[in-house]
C-alpha cells in the first residue's frame, strides 16, 4: 500500500449522503478510513454529501452523525465541529464549484449541453434498443460560442459537462486491485454542474478531496469504474491525484449485494435489537486484519494494531449475522463488568424513548403493572417470532392483507421525516389509493408490528420502533402471510 501524500501527512475522508437511513456498508468503509488514519498517525475527516437536494434531509444528516457516533468513530473535523477546510458539508459550498466550472470551459475541458430530460431519455431508450450501454451521444459537444451564447440568452436551461478522451485507455493503480485500465471509450461524458447550479457527486467529490488535502480515498468497489472522470478532472484542473483504494462491497451469505430488501442493513436496526457498538466494529473490522483462529474479540485499539491494508481480500465480505450474533454475545459475556451490562441494557431500553414512551402509552391500558409484558414488550424484543397463524384472526382474507402488508412496506419508504404525524398521515393516504377503509389497512400492521391485535396506539409504535425495525417486521409478516396464502 503506497502511503504517500502531502507534507501533512495522512489524510482520509468518510463521505456519506443523508439520503436514507445509515447502512452497515457506511461503518465497513468509515472503519476502514478511521483505521488506516490511525495506523499511520494521520487524520480521519467527516463530509456530508447532499448534492442529491431531493433526497438529503437534515434528519438523515442527524442520523448519520448519531450512527457513526454510536460506533464509537471519532473525526477530527465534521460539520458538527468545524475544522481549517470547511464548511463540511457539500450544500453549504454551493459557491465554491462554480469558478472551477468555468474554468473547465474556458480550458476547452468541457462543455455546455443544452439537451431536455425527454431528449436524453429518448437516446438511452434507442442505445439500450441496440443493446448498448447508454451514454451521452455527444450532441452539444461541438456547438459553437455564438451558439452556446446565443441559447443562454434565450433561456435554455444548460448544464456542464466533461470531455472525455476519443482513444486509449485510463491506466492507474489501486490500492487493492493493482494495476487496471479502463478504455475511455466505455467512459460517459458525465455532468458536472446541473442545471440548478449545484455540482454532481464526480465534481464535488474530486474538488473537495483536493481542497481538503485528502491523500488517500478509500470507498466502495462500485466507485472503481468512476475512477477515470476523477483522474481525468485531477489532470484537468492540473492537480496531484490521491491514493485510491476500492474496497469489495459487503455481501449476503449468497453473495448477493447486501441490501434493506433482503436484509437489514441499517446501523438504526442493529442499535434497535441490542447490539453493542464494540461487537458490530468487531465484526466489521475482522474484514481487514488477519488473525488466527481464537483471536477473533477484538477492540478498537486491537484492531488498529493489526491493521493490515496490504493484504485486504477481493472476494467478498459476506455479513454473516451468525458470526455477528456470535461475537456481539461473546463481548455481552466476556467484556462487560455486571455494572457495565446494566448500564448497557438501561440506556439501550431508553434509546430514542423507547421504554419512556412505550411507558406513557401503557399507563392508561393496564390494570397492574405485571400487564406491562404482554401489552408494551414488543417495543423491545428482537424477534416477534411471527407465524401464519398469528393473522389468521383478522377478518380480511389472506390475499388481502399480503396485498395491504406488500403496498405499505415501499410507500412507508417515502416518508422523509418519520414521525407519528407523517406516518399516520401516510397510512391515510395509502388506504385512500387502495379503496379501503383505514381499520382493514392497520389491522394486520398491528400484527405485524407488535405480535398481537390488542397492543399500543399503532402510529405511536411505529414511531418509536424507527423506521428499519418496522421495515424488517413488515417483511417478516409478508413472509409469514404469504404461507397462509400458500396453503390454501
Amino acid at each position: 500500500m503506497t502511503v504517500s501524500g502531502t507534507a501533512a501527512g495522512v489524510r482520509v475522508r468518510i463521505a456519506p449522503s443523508p439520503t436514507g437511513e445509515p447502512h452497515v456498508g457506511t461503518a465497513y468503509i468509515a472503519l476502514f478510513n478511521y483505521l488506516f488514519a490511525k495506523k499511520h498517525g494521520g487524520e480521519f475527516i467527516l463530509r456530508i454529501e447532499d448534492t442529491d437536494a431531493t433526497r438529503s434531509t437534515p434528519e438523515f444528516e442527524t442520523k448519520v452523525l448519531d450512527a457513526l457516533k454510536w460506533c464509537g468513530l471519532e473525526w477530527k473535523e465534521g460539520p458538527d465541529i468545524g475544522g481549517p477546510y470547511g464548511p463540511y458539508r457539500q450544500s453549504d459550498r454551493k459557491e465554491m464549484y462554480q469558478p472551477y466550472g468555468q474554468e473547465l470551459l474556458d480550458k476547452s475541458h468541457a462543455f455546455r449541453c443544452f439537451c431536455t430530460p425527454a431528449r436524453l431519455e429518448q437516446m438511452r431508450e434507442t442505445q439500450r434498443a441496440a443493446g448498448k450501454p447508454p451514454k451521452y451521444d455527444g450532441l452539444c459537444l461541438n456547438l459553437t460560442a455564438e451558439e452556446v451564447t446565443s441559447r443562454m440568452a434565450a433561456g435554455e436551461t444548460t448544464v456542464i459537462r466533461m470531455k472525455i478522451p476519443a482513444e486509449g485507455s485510463c491506466d492507474f493503480t489501486d490500492g487493492v486491485y493493482g494495476n487496471v485500465s479502463i478504455p475511455w471509450d466505455s467512459v460517459d461524458m458525465q455532468v458536472l454542474i446541473k442545471a440548478d447550479g449545484m455540482p454532481t457527486y464526480h465534481m464535488a467529490n474530486v474538488i473537495d478531496d483536493h481542497l481538503m488535502k485528502i491523500t488517500h480515498v478509500a470507498r466502495g468497489e462500485e466507485w472503481l469504474a468512476s475512477v477515470p472522470k476523477h483522474i481525468l478532472l485531477y489532470r484537468y484542473f492540473d492537480w496531484d491525484q490521491p491514493v485510491f483504494m476500492h474496497l469489495s462491497l459487503m455481501r449476503n451469505a449468497d453473495k448477493s449485494k447486501l441490501s434493506k430488501r433482503k436484509n437489514p442493513t441499517s446501523i438504526s436496526y442493529y442499535s434497535a435489537l441490542g447490539y453493542i457498538p464494540e461487537a458490530l466494529m468487531n465484526f466489521l473490522g475482522l474484514f481487514f486484519v488477519q488473525i488466527a483462529e481464537g483471536e477473533e474479540l477484538l477492540t478498537m485499539d486491537e484492531l488498529s494494531e493489526k491493521f493490515d491494508p496490504d493484504n485486504l481480500s477481493k472476494a467478498g465480505a459476506i455479513f454473516d449475522i451468525q458470526k455477528l450474533d456470535w461475537l456481539n454475545g461473546r463481548w455481552i459475556r466476556e467484556k462487560l463488568s455486571e455494572e457495565e451490562f446494566q448500564a448497557r441494557v438501561l440506556t439501550w431500553a431508553m434509546e430514542n424513548d423507547r421504554l419512556q414512551e412505550g411507558l406513557r402509552l401503557s399507563q392508561t391500558r393496564i390494570s397492574k403493572l405485571g400487564e406491562l409484558p404482554d401489552l408494551a414488550g414488543f417495543l423491545l424484543k428482537s424477534d416477534l417470532g411471527l407465524q401464519p397463524s398469528d393473522f389468521a384472526k383478522i377478518k380480511s382474507p389472506p390475499e388481502e392483507i399480503l396485498e395491504i402488508l406488500n403496498t405499505v412496506q415501499p410507500d412507508l419508504e417515502k416518508i422523509l421525516e418519520w414521525n407519528v404525524e407523517t406516518i399516520e398521515a401516510e397510512l391515510r393516504a395509502i388506504a385512500d389509493r387502495m379503496g379501503k377503509k383505514l381499520k382493514v389497512v392497520v389491522s394486520p400492521l398491528f400484527v405485524a408490528v407488535s405480535g398481537s391485535s390488542r397492543s399500543l396506539p399503532l402510529f405511536d409504535s411505529m414511531a418509536i420502533l424507527g423506521r428499519s425495525v418496522v421495515r424488517q417486521r413488515l417483511k417478516l409478516a409478508s413472509q409469514a402471510v404469504a404461507a397462509l396464502v400458500g396453503s390454501k
